[in-house]
């Protein structure tokens, strides 16, 4: 459901034709409907409302001040991939403690800099990282709160540019490795394990590739339950 409607041939954005706009601040422009960002969050978070939670908005998919402040205002947190992602969120007035630091390619100072606000946590995308982000936070004198990026080898039945799960994909720790990764994530003194990171692909369509991942998951919480390394809740 979103609140952009045809009526009488004339699109309308909520209660407000779409041409007066465009009549009083000119064209081209971007229009952006708060009712309807509003429902699709509420819709996402209400469905997991009996589970302790923090849904993180992507700021990669639109990072303009005045949707990261709505999102904010609505109780979501932040998902980054950069250090100018960071610098926006914390404009726009988000907790650095509800920002989640994913992404391939994290510079030195973009890890200080989150580091130092104090981040939830970094998705971690391989052992090279998790070794690189242990250094920085001894250097920094902090903990650094890591959870890794499992890779399920789950075919998302997405288009393939857009796939980010499958062992052929350069995302992540495959799963078979990522036990070994937690057991050197436990070994490293500045690194504290808060959690595991997947993420399968977008614009994903059918229910069964996120049960799969989520099997995957599961199982591998089993193995670190065995080997008694904690997973410490946000």
């Amino acid at each position: 459901m979103h609140h952009f409607k045809y009526r009488d041939k004339q699109l309308y954005c909520e209660n407000v034709a779409v041409k007066k706009i465009a009549e009083k601040i000119g064209t081209p422009f971007y229009l952006y409907s708060h009712a309807t960002i509003k429902r699709h969050f509420m819709a996402f978070d209400q469905a997991f409302k009996d589970a302790k939670r923090l849904v993180c908005y992507s700021a990669k998919a639109n990072a303009s001040l005045a949707i990261l402040t709505l999102m904010r205002t609505l109780g979501s947190g932040l998902d980054i991939v950069s250090g100018g992602e960071l610098y926006r969120g914390l404009q726009a007035g988000f907790a650095a403690d509800r920002i989640v630091y994913s992404g391939v390619g994290k510079r030195i100072d973009e890890i200080d800099d989150a580091l130092n606000a104090g981040i939830l946590m970094f998705n971690v995308e391989s052992l090279e990282e998790l070794k690189l982000i242990d250094q920085r936070a001894g250097l920094l004198n902090c903990k650094a709160p890591v959870a890794i990026r499992v890779n399920p080898d789950i075919d998302p039945k997405t288009h393939p540019y857009i796939s980010t799960g499958l062992k052929q994909n350069k995302f992540g720790i495959d799963v078979a490795s990522a036990l070994e990764g937690y057991k050197v994530a436990r070994a490293l003194k500045n690194i504290q394990i808060i959690g595991i990171d997947c993420h399968i692909g977008s614009q994903i369509t059918e229910v069964q590739p996120f049960r799969d991942a989520l099997q995957s998951l599961k199982d591998l919480i089993s193995e670190l339950m065995n080997l008694a390394i904690g997973i410490c809740p946000f």
